[in-house]
């Protein structure tokens, strides 16, 4: 995921315009320009209620990145208010009723850019998900908001987590690839017998040769 300053100020920009102050402005400006930034192409925010000022956020980065958005909410009420909250932007984002949890372990592992929010029952459990997805796909960051409000570990499935002093508290897992495991390839030259021990890093592939 590199980095796109050009992106992020866009997204910025863009979250500027929303007019949204259901958070604080800085809050919503950082979490946009961060995705952007990071080129996110599938973003899930993960709301203990209704979609707010942090879906907006990444609608907006995916407006710069030609990504895609899930807002994933509790329940029926909280999905009918997410309609009414988001107006016109509703069109622009996914909205879904379930479990994060398993939301994240299924239909969308693997997505590189995660919204927490920290009021969330269970939302360890739901960031260990998310960042168990980003591994095995190439890596990507998970982001915890409304931190503040509980307590917990710097260290979350093993991996840092940095508390950030905006807002409420933003809790930000990068998380890596994971490694590709290396394999051991022998060939046998036919005409001296000869062994060749090769290491291949990448996955092997069947070749058929005419």
């Amino acid at each position: 995921m590199a980095w796109s300053a050009e992106n992020a100020t866009k997204a910025f920009l863009r979250t500027l315009k929303t007019g949204n102050n259901a958070m604080e402005p800085d809050v919503a400006e950082f979490i946009s320009a961060m995705a952007a930034g990071s080129g996110a192409r599938l973003m899930v925010d993960v709301c203990a209620d209704s979609a707010g000022s942090t879906t907006l956020a990444l609608i907006a980065a995916a407006q710069q990145t030609g990504g895609r958005v899930v807002c994933v909410v509790p329940g029926a009420d909280e999905l009918h208010s997410s309609v009414m909250s988001l107006g016109v932007q509703a069109e622009n984002v996914e909205l879904v009723m379930g479990d994060a949890r398993e939301l994240l372990m299924g239909e969308y592992r693997g997505a590189d850019f995660v919204l927490v929010d920290c009021d969330l029952a269970g939302h360890e459990g739901v960031f260990r998900a998310a960042q168990a997805g980003a591994m095995e796909a190439c890596g990507g960051v998970v982001v915890g908001y409304n931190a503040f409000h509980k307590e917990t570990c710097g260290s979350w499935g093993g991996l840092r987590v940095e508390l950030l002093p905006i807002g409420e508290g933003l809790r930000v897992s990068r998380v890596p690839p994971a490694a590709k495991r290396s394999q051991w390839v022998v060939r046998v030259d036919e005409c001296t017998g000869e062994e060749h021990v090769f290491r291949v890093r990448s996955p092997r592939r069947k070749w058929i040769e005419a």
